[in-house]
Protein backbone atom coordinates (compact mmCIF):
# COMPACT_ATOMS: atom_id res chain seq x y z
CA UNK A 1 0.00 0.00 0.00
CA UNK A 2 1.14 3.11 -0.91
CA UNK A 3 1.07 5.85 1.88
CA UNK A 4 0.98 9.65 0.64
CA UNK A 5 3.01 12.21 2.31
CA UNK A 6 1.17 14.71 4.71
CA UNK A 7 4.04 16.88 5.43
CA UNK A 8 7.65 17.47 3.83
CA UNK A 9 10.69 20.08 4.15
CA UNK A 10 13.76 19.56 1.91
CA UNK A 11 16.63 21.87 2.75
CA UNK A 12 14.55 24.12 4.89
CA UNK A 13 16.16 27.24 6.46
CA UNK A 14 13.42 28.31 9.24
CA UNK A 15 13.69 31.98 10.02
CA UNK A 16 11.97 33.04 13.42
CA UNK A 17 12.18 37.70 13.03
CA UNK A 18 15.27 37.53 10.90
CA UNK A 19 17.29 35.09 12.98
CA UNK A 20 17.85 31.30 11.52
CA UNK A 21 16.91 29.40 14.12
CA UNK A 22 16.14 26.31 12.12
CA UNK A 23 18.97 24.78 9.35
CA UNK A 24 19.04 22.17 6.53
CA UNK A 25 15.47 20.76 8.06
CA UNK A 26 14.89 17.32 5.88
CA UNK A 27 11.88 15.65 7.46
CA UNK A 28 8.61 14.29 6.53
CA UNK A 29 5.48 12.35 7.50
CA UNK A 30 3.41 10.06 5.88
CA UNK A 31 -0.51 9.52 6.62
CA UNK A 32 -1.54 7.36 9.86
CA UNK A 33 2.44 8.23 11.44
CA UNK A 34 2.66 9.09 15.16
CA UNK A 35 6.19 11.13 15.62
CA UNK A 36 7.59 12.55 18.40
CA UNK A 37 9.40 16.32 18.47
CA UNK A 38 11.83 16.30 21.04
CA UNK A 39 13.88 19.15 22.33
CA UNK A 40 14.98 21.69 24.87
CA UNK A 41 12.66 24.98 25.21
CA UNK A 42 14.39 27.38 22.76
CA UNK A 43 15.72 24.89 20.65
CA UNK A 44 13.14 25.72 17.67
CA UNK A 45 10.24 23.00 18.41
CA UNK A 46 7.69 26.17 18.13
CA UNK A 47 9.25 27.95 15.07
CA UNK A 48 9.02 24.44 13.06
CA UNK A 49 5.39 23.81 14.08
CA UNK A 50 4.43 27.65 13.02
CA UNK A 51 6.67 26.49 9.85
CA UNK A 52 4.39 23.54 9.18
CA UNK A 53 1.12 25.68 9.99
CA UNK A 54 1.47 28.69 8.25
CA UNK A 55 2.61 31.04 10.99
CA UNK A 56 5.90 31.71 9.76
CA UNK A 57 6.97 31.94 6.48
CA UNK A 58 9.02 29.35 4.63
CA UNK A 59 11.69 31.75 2.23
CA UNK A 60 14.23 29.14 1.60
CA UNK A 61 14.15 25.20 0.77
CA UNK A 62 11.26 23.49 -0.23
CA UNK A 63 8.01 22.57 1.89
CA UNK A 64 4.72 21.10 1.27
CA UNK A 65 1.52 19.88 3.84
CA UNK A 66 -0.94 18.13 2.22
CA UNK A 67 -1.10 20.06 -0.93
CA UNK A 68 -0.19 23.43 0.05
CA UNK A 69 3.33 24.70 -1.02
CA UNK A 70 4.54 26.64 2.04
CA UNK A 71 6.66 28.74 0.09
CA UNK A 72 4.47 30.46 -2.46
CA UNK A 73 1.26 30.37 0.92
CA UNK A 74 -0.98 33.32 0.42
CA UNK A 75 -2.14 35.02 3.23
CA UNK A 76 -5.61 34.20 2.33
CA UNK A 77 -4.64 30.40 1.81
CA UNK A 78 -3.68 30.25 5.15
CA UNK A 79 -7.30 29.19 6.94
CA UNK A 80 -7.34 26.75 4.07
CA UNK A 81 -4.38 24.86 4.99
CA UNK A 82 -5.28 24.90 8.65
CA UNK A 83 -8.58 23.09 8.19
CA UNK A 84 -6.00 20.00 7.01
CA UNK A 85 -4.55 20.70 10.48
CA UNK A 86 -5.82 20.07 13.92
CA UNK A 87 -3.97 21.36 16.79
CA UNK A 88 -3.93 19.80 20.54
CA UNK A 89 -2.49 22.34 23.25
CA UNK A 90 -1.46 21.64 26.34
CA UNK A 91 -3.59 23.58 28.24
CA UNK A 92 -6.67 22.06 26.23
CA UNK A 93 -8.11 25.91 25.59
CA UNK A 94 -11.78 25.45 25.51
CA UNK A 95 -14.12 28.25 25.64
CA UNK A 96 -15.04 28.28 29.44
CA UNK A 97 -18.54 30.27 28.90
CA UNK A 98 -19.49 27.74 26.84
CA UNK A 99 -20.92 24.22 26.91
CA UNK A 100 -18.53 21.35 25.51
CA UNK A 101 -20.97 20.75 22.07
CA UNK A 102 -21.22 24.78 21.92
CA UNK A 103 -17.22 24.60 21.65
CA UNK A 104 -16.95 22.51 18.94
CA UNK A 105 -20.12 24.37 17.41
CA UNK A 106 -17.92 27.48 17.46
CA UNK A 107 -14.87 25.50 15.48
CA UNK A 108 -17.50 24.23 12.95
CA UNK A 109 -19.01 27.72 11.69
CA UNK A 110 -15.71 29.40 12.01
CA UNK A 111 -14.49 26.98 9.17
CA UNK A 112 -17.36 27.91 7.14
CA UNK A 113 -20.22 24.95 8.04
CA UNK A 114 -23.16 26.26 7.55
CA UNK A 115 -26.16 23.92 8.35
CA UNK A 116 -27.34 23.31 12.04
CA UNK A 117 -27.92 19.75 12.01
CA UNK A 118 -25.01 19.11 10.12
CA UNK A 119 -23.02 20.69 12.47
CA UNK A 120 -24.93 19.02 15.31
CA UNK A 121 -24.11 15.58 13.62
CA UNK A 122 -20.38 16.38 12.70
CA UNK A 123 -19.92 17.74 16.95
CA UNK A 124 -21.21 14.63 18.45
CA UNK A 125 -19.86 12.00 15.93
CA UNK A 126 -16.36 14.07 17.19
CA UNK A 127 -17.04 13.16 20.89
CA UNK A 128 -17.83 9.85 20.22
CA UNK A 129 -14.19 9.31 18.43
CA UNK A 130 -13.31 10.40 21.41
CA UNK A 131 -15.51 9.11 24.17
CA UNK A 132 -16.76 12.18 25.73
CA UNK A 133 -20.14 11.75 23.64
CA UNK A 134 -21.68 12.24 27.67
CA UNK A 135 -20.82 15.34 28.27
CA UNK A 136 -22.25 16.90 25.65
CA UNK A 137 -24.05 19.47 27.70
CA UNK A 138 -21.82 19.90 30.35
CA UNK A 139 -19.40 23.09 30.84
CA UNK A 140 -15.38 22.83 30.47
CA UNK A 141 -14.97 22.84 34.59
CA UNK A 142 -17.14 20.24 35.02
CA UNK A 143 -14.76 17.68 33.28
CA UNK A 144 -11.52 16.48 34.41
CA UNK A 145 -8.82 17.33 32.57
CA UNK A 146 -8.18 14.02 31.05
CA UNK A 147 -11.96 14.72 29.73
CA UNK A 148 -11.29 18.01 28.58
CA UNK A 149 -7.93 16.75 26.33
CA UNK A 150 -10.39 14.44 24.81
CA UNK A 151 -12.52 17.27 24.06
CA UNK A 152 -9.54 19.34 23.16
CA UNK A 153 -8.49 15.97 21.04
CA UNK A 154 -12.01 15.41 19.68
CA UNK A 155 -12.52 19.27 18.43
CA UNK A 156 -9.02 18.68 16.50
CA UNK A 157 -10.71 16.43 14.54
CA UNK A 158 -14.02 18.41 12.99
CA UNK A 159 -12.37 19.39 9.56
CA UNK A 160 -11.10 15.43 9.22
CA UNK A 161 -7.33 17.15 9.43
CA UNK A 162 -4.35 15.18 7.57
CA UNK A 163 -2.22 16.16 10.63
CA UNK A 164 -2.49 16.94 13.80
CA UNK A 165 -0.01 18.83 16.10
CA UNK A 166 0.12 18.20 19.34
CA UNK A 167 1.53 20.27 21.31
CA UNK A 168 3.04 18.89 25.09
CA UNK A 169 -0.69 17.00 24.77
CA UNK A 170 0.20 14.88 28.47
CA UNK A 171 2.36 18.27 29.91
CA UNK A 172 -0.82 19.31 32.30
CA UNK A 173 -2.51 15.52 33.12
CA UNK A 174 -1.22 12.67 35.93
CA UNK A 175 0.59 9.43 34.26
CA UNK A 176 -2.34 7.29 34.44
CA UNK A 177 -4.60 9.94 32.51
CA UNK A 178 -1.71 10.68 30.06
CA UNK A 179 -1.52 7.04 28.92
CA UNK A 180 -4.76 7.33 28.23
CA UNK A 181 -4.79 10.23 25.94
CA UNK A 182 -1.67 8.87 23.79
CA UNK A 183 -3.32 5.33 23.83
CA UNK A 184 -6.15 7.71 22.16
CA UNK A 185 -4.00 9.72 19.98
CA UNK A 186 -2.17 6.31 18.48
CA UNK A 187 -5.74 4.67 17.61
CA UNK A 188 -6.56 7.85 15.83
CA UNK A 189 -3.80 8.20 13.67
CA UNK A 190 -3.71 4.29 12.71
CA UNK A 191 -8.23 4.71 12.31
CA UNK A 192 -8.27 8.10 11.06
CA UNK A 193 -5.23 7.47 8.83
CA UNK A 194 -3.90 10.66 10.46
CA UNK A 195 -0.39 11.69 10.98
CA UNK A 196 0.75 13.16 14.22
CA UNK A 197 3.36 15.34 15.26
CA UNK A 198 3.75 15.62 18.95
CA UNK A 199 5.90 17.98 20.80
CA UNK A 200 6.94 16.77 24.37
CA UNK A 201 9.57 16.71 27.08
CA UNK A 202 8.15 13.28 28.89
CA UNK A 203 10.45 10.75 28.01
CA UNK A 204 8.27 8.34 30.06
CA UNK A 205 5.73 8.64 27.48
CA UNK A 206 8.11 8.02 24.87
CA UNK A 207 9.33 5.40 25.90
CA UNK A 208 6.12 3.40 27.11
CA UNK A 209 4.81 4.29 23.63
CA UNK A 210 8.00 3.49 21.24
CA UNK A 211 7.50 5.80 17.83
CA UNK A 212 9.49 7.72 15.76
CA UNK A 213 11.46 10.36 17.01
CA UNK A 214 12.78 13.85 15.66
CA UNK A 215 15.15 15.47 18.08
CA UNK A 216 15.56 19.30 17.04
CA UNK A 217 18.85 20.64 19.12
CA UNK A 218 22.16 23.07 18.34
CA UNK A 219 19.54 24.57 15.02
CA UNK A 220 19.77 20.71 13.58
CA UNK A 221 16.81 18.31 12.75
CA UNK A 222 18.29 14.95 13.38
CA UNK A 223 15.78 11.41 13.64
CA UNK A 224 16.47 8.78 16.19
CA UNK A 225 17.53 5.64 14.94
Amino acid sequence: MIMSQVVTLKDAQIFQKGNKVLSDVNFEIEESQFVYLIGKTGSGKSSLLKTIYGELKLNEGDGTVDDFDLTTLKKKEIPYLRRKIGIVFQDFQLLMDRTIIQNLYFVLKATGWKKKEVIHNRAMECLKLVGVEDQAQKMPHELSGGEQQRVSIGRSLLNKPRLILADEPTGNLDPETSEEIMNLLIAIAKEEKTAILMATHDMHIVNKFPNRIVTVKDGLVTENS
